[in-house]
């Protein structure tokens, strides 16, 4: 079920899917004694060319409905990436991690000082994004660091 609705989201543009989902995994989290603190949902942005082609981006649209479901505030502005990279969907873990290696940027780190962030993603592969991302994220002093995802694949 569960994969089902990932794929609408990821590969139909069933937008509403996401936010659906995403409330629901706020709705969990914020239940959790290690999530219920969270201050800020960074969900992991896209280029703007994939973005632009895309038309809109899924972990972004999760984080939404998660919002809607918790204490915590959505920005999608503050993590963003540098670089255009080509699809992860085939790469091996080594491919993937060599492909994101140091393509996030951060605007304002100051605000995410002392803050308790979610990162949010759709799917887990690898997890070489959420690394690439906690690498700088981890570098702002006081920063928590927790990860959200719907889901995670065994490839």
């Amino acid at each position: 079920m569960t994969q089902t609705l990932v794929h609408r989201l990821k590969y139909k543009g069933e937008k509403e899917v996401g936010v659906y989902l995403g409330k629901l995994l706020g709705r969990e989290l914020s239940e959790s004694e290690f999530f219920c603190d969270a201050d800020v949902l960074l969900p992991v942005p896209l280029h703007p060319a994939k973005l632009k082609k895309r038309g809109y981006n899924q972990s972004e649209v999760i984080a939404l409905g998660m919002e809607k479901s918790m204490k915590a505030k959505l920005d999608a502005n503050i993590l963003f990436r540098k670089v255009h990279t080509s699809t992860q969907t085939r790469k091996s873990r080594y491919e993937r991690w060599e492909n994101v290696k140091d393509i996030f940027g951060i605007r304002n780190p100051h605000l995410l000082e002392n803050k308790h962030v979610i990162l949010v993603d759709d799917v887990i592969t690898t997890g070489a994004t959420l690394e690439a991302c906690a690498e700088i994220l981890l570098d702002i002093p006081g920063v928590k660091l927790s990860v959200a995802s719907l889901a995670y694949s065994q490839a």
